[in-house]
C-alpha cells in the first residue's frame, strides 16, 4: 500500500512532472490524479503559517479599517504543490477557497 493520497482534477500538461498549471490549465484538459497527502500536507501548512504571519502583521496596524477576514484561493498540483490564485488569474479558473476571520 502506497502513501496515503486525495483524488484531484489536474492539468494534463503536468503529465511531464511540472507544477506549472495547478487544477486546471489553460483551456488544458483534465485528468484525475491521486495526490500525496505528505506533501499536501507539508505546502499547505507551510502556506497558512507564513499566511496568518501576514495577516496578523496587517492585523496590528491600528486603523479605521481593521482587517476582519480575508479570502484566499488555491489550486492543488499534481505533486501536492500549492498555488495561491491571484485576482487577474481568478477568472475561469477553478480553485479551493480558504477563509481567515478574525
Amino acid at each position: 500500500m502506497g502513501e496515503p493520497s486525495l483524488a484531484f482534477w489536474v492539468s494534463a500538461d503536468e503529465d511531464d512532472g511540472s507544477d506549472a498549471m495547478g487544477m486546471f490549465g489553460r483551456g488544458g484538459e483534465t485528468v484525475l490524479r491521486q495526490v500525496p497527502l505528505g506533501p499536501l500536507r507539508k505546502n499547505l501548512t507551510e502556506t497558512v503559517t507564513a499566511l496568518q504571519q501576514v495577516f496578523a502583521d496587517v492585523a496590528a496596524q491600528d486603523g479605521t479599517l481593521p482587517l476582519r477576514e480575508a479570502q484566499l484561493q488555491f489550486q492543488v498540483t499534481a505533486s501536492g504543490g500549492i498555488q495561491l490564485v491571484g485576482t487577474s488569474q481568478v477568472q475561469g479558473t477553478r480553485a479551493i477557497t480558504l477563509v481567515f476571520r478574525q
